[in-house]
């Protein structure tokens, strides 16, 4: 693992190297924001360092309450509940709810889950031990089809939908409310992680799904604090009664120690923060545009992201890494992905872009990696588009939908 000394901000020494960071998730800055610093510090010397406990047993403090009514507020929902990460609340909560109205117990719910989902969904779907229909990445008529085939008459099975907002490899954003209309039609419950939507997108930063106009109409919204809030730890927003649920039946939460009062505080520092400036959400959506702008210059292809992750398709993983390291000596990090976290064939460096990079950096970043790629032997634009891509999540449990007619043809048979 690389080492970076000093705080996470937008420039960081990387094993002893001055670098420009390119690939945090810490899209605001607020990791290193003073109130934000201040808070966790005080919290630490009024509450304690850790909890102690569990939610369940004595675990549950004053500050614990304070931010699951502040994120209840700002996500526009009923009520939240805090997780220990935002693997352990997928975790958590895909099991839940693969348990909750299933005739028969678990075996008699569907999950249906997007084929890029992240790896908390995906270990989360296998976990809760439900059938997982794997649909096509964003193809809304493939979940439609799976819904039929899964749900329809004689079955009249349970299900829910799991979905990113915003896929953390790819940039790009699901398809919100035609996701959140089938669920409707067809009588299912959606979980939402907005682990990369949540500051980032939406008025205010309130996310892809107040963006889309949701707010009120997706089950369970999960987000996380360690990204655009800077801090550690995750939450799920819903309505009263869900919460109830959730704390009694998500096994992640019931059997781990409750999050530690300074990153709670932090978090709580740095939603306020957000709420006082939305103009840095603006400003991270801006930096965002800028990178494209200029890395399309440099001839890389990036029209598959609309946000502040930007992905730069080599294809093949060592030379992804050579990129990466050629980027790192003209100083700019910008971390190489491979398999398992991509197919195999899209290697990529993924750009994440921070709030707090200024529109020179960008430039300067753009240029030098671009120098880098054809250093390491590899021309931009050369890459396979993301749109591409092949299934990397959970391709044994991916079903493929007949061809048009097919299945009217199979069911007359």
């Amino acid at each position: 693992m690389r080492h970076v000394s000093g705080p996470q901000g937008s420039r960081v020494v990387l094993d002893g190297r001055p670098v420009l960071l390119l690939c945090s998730n810490n899209y605001l800055g607020l990791a290193d924001h003073p109130r934000v610093r201040e808070a966790a510090a005080d919290a630490a010397m009024r509450w304690g360092a850790g909890a102690g406990a569990s939610r369940l047993v004595s675990g549950t403090m004053t500050i614990h309450r304070r931010l699951e009514e502040a994120l209840a507020t700002f996500k526009g929902t009923e009520s939240s509940v805090l997780f220990g990460s935002g693997y352990l609340a997928n975790l958590g909560v895909v099991g839940a709810l693969a348990r909750l109205g299933g005739a028969g117990g678990p075996s008699g719910s569907v999950v249906f889950s997007d084929e890029l989902n992240h790896a908390s969904i995906i270990d989360g779907c296998r976990l809760a031990r439900a059938e997982t229909f794997v649909y096509d990445h964003c193809d809304v008529e493939h979940l439609a089809w799976g819904l039929r085939h899964k749900l329809g008459p004689p079955n009249h099975r349970a299900g829910v939908i799991v979905t990113d907002s915003v896929f953390s490899m790819d940039g790009d954003v699901a398809p919100l409310e035609e996701i959140v209309e089938l669920a409707h039609r067809h009588g299912v419950r959606t979980v939402v992680d907005e682990a990369h939507g949540t500051g980032c997108l939406g008025p205010g930063g309130r996310g892809a799904v107040a963006d889309a106009g949701l707010e009120g109409h997706v089950d369970v919204v999960v987000g996380t604090l360690g990204k655009a809030l800077g801090a550690y730890g995750a939450f799920a927003a819903c309505s009263a009664e869900m919460r109830d649920y959730l704390t009694n039946s998500a096994r992640s939460l019931i059997f781990s120690t409750a999050l530690p009062p300074p990153a709670v505080a932090a978090a709580l520092a740095a939603l306020e923060v957000l709420q006082e400036h939305p103009e840095m959400v603006d400003r991270l959506q801006a930096n965002a545009d800028a990178i494209r702008d200029e890395l399309a210059r440099e001839g890389f292809e990036v029209a598959g992201s609309s946000t502040q992750i930007v992905p730069l398709v080599v294809g093949d993983a060592d030379l992804a890494m050579r990129v990466c390291e050629t980027a790192i000596e003209g100083g700019v990090f910008a971390q190489a992905i491979r398999p398992p976290t991509v197919p195999d064939g899209t290697s990529r460096l993924r750009l994440a872009l921070m709030a707090t990079h200024t529109r020179e950096e960008l430039r300067a970043a753009a240029r030098t990696l671009g120098r880098a790629a054809l250093q390491a032997g590899f021309r931009p634009g050369a890459g396979v588009p993301v749109a591409a891509a092949q299934p990397a999540g959970h391709p044994e449990e991916r079903v493929v939908a007949p061809l048009a007619g097919e299945d009217t043809a199979a069911a007359a048979a």
